[in-house]
């Protein structure tokens, strides 16, 4: 009997489930990536939830329909240097409450992580370092990757579904790039950097994209900026969702958007099942001649 009205429960639970986009994009500068038409493909694509990466400016020196777009809550966790780092995160539901960064100075300053405690889970939205400038730049990548690592797993520890996203500046696998032989003694494929991502794997979390497709090739989403390098799909695979293995079944798909082409880099998603979600009303566009009756 007792086992008949948990599945009961259970049963109503998954009817009650709302599925919500979930998409991470290093835009690789907002104010160039609104230039480019970000606007307009906000408004078409609609995610519930957006987090960006490297927006490389201000609050305040954002467009408002970026910064505050209709139907969306804002919130922005920018570098103390100008034009550098910095993260975004666009949300339709009000989130319960949101950090930004990971509460260790030495990390903070370049705006890298936002934390949004939603009713049902946790997601942390996170611009991990680049280790090519310097050794002492691979350093403090290592460093960030050890101490974000450890913030995931004391949130969970707190009893929190916690999904993480973002750019690492880490291709895992040799399929995760191009070219691996002509650069695995180059930062973003040094075995030191993949070893990383196989801890988080041995903690429990999962590669969202490569769990639904383990095998497919030429899924990329970054290219250089050298000539031809989009069109002939030279890339790497250096953004991830990492999703709770014991939460599994609430992640319907995965997905890399690489027809978008804003930035070097493409968005990337997933669908997330969610107990608890309402979403702030889009308000209409004003018309020239409405604005005029104000």
């Amino acid at each position: 009997m007792d086992n008949q009205i948990s599945d009961e429960r259970s049963n109503q639970e998954l009817s009650k489930q709302k599925t919500i986009s979930i998409l991470s994009w290093n835009v690789n500068g907002i104010r160039s990536a609104h230039r480019k038409g970000f606007s307009d493909w906000l408004t078409n694509v609609l995610p519930d939830i957006l987090c960006l990466q490297e927006v490389r400016a201000k609050e305040s020196q954002i467009e408002d329909d970026v910064a505050h777009p209709s139907g969306y809550y804002a919130y922005w966790n920018c570098a103390r240097k100008p034009g550098y780092g910095g993260t975004g995160l666009l949300s339709r539901c009000k989130p319960v409450k949101v950090d930004m960064g990971l509460g260790n100075e030495k990390f903070d300053s370049e705006g890298r992580v936002i934390i949004a405690f939603f009713d049902d889970f946790v997601l942390i939205n996170c611009y991990f370092p680049n280790g090519n400038r310097s050794e002492e730049r691979l350093h403090f990548k290592l460093e960030f990757y050890k101490f974000f690592l450890q913030k995931v797993l004391d949130l969970r520890q707190q009893g929190y579904t916690v999904v993480f996203c973002g750019d690492l500046n880490t291709a895992h696998k040799e399929v995760d790039l191009a070219n691996p032989q002509a650069n695995k003694m180059k930062s973003g494929f040094l075995p030191q950097e993949r070893s990383w991502i196989d801890h988080i794997i041995n903690t429990g979390y999962l590669d969202s994209f490569r769990y639904f497709h383990p095998d497919l090739p030429n899924m990329y989403t970054w290219w250089s900026y050298l000539p031809n390098s989009r069109e002939l799909n030279i890339g790497w695979r250096f953004d991830y969702f990492f999703i709770p293995k014991d939460k599994l079944e609430r992640t319907a798909d995965t997905f890399i958007m690489s027809e978008v082409t804003l930035s070097d880099h493409c968005p990337i998603g997933i669908l997330w099942n969610t107990l608890h979600w309402k979403e702030k009303q889009i308000l209409p566009k004003l018309e020239v001649n409405q604005l005029s009756l104000f």
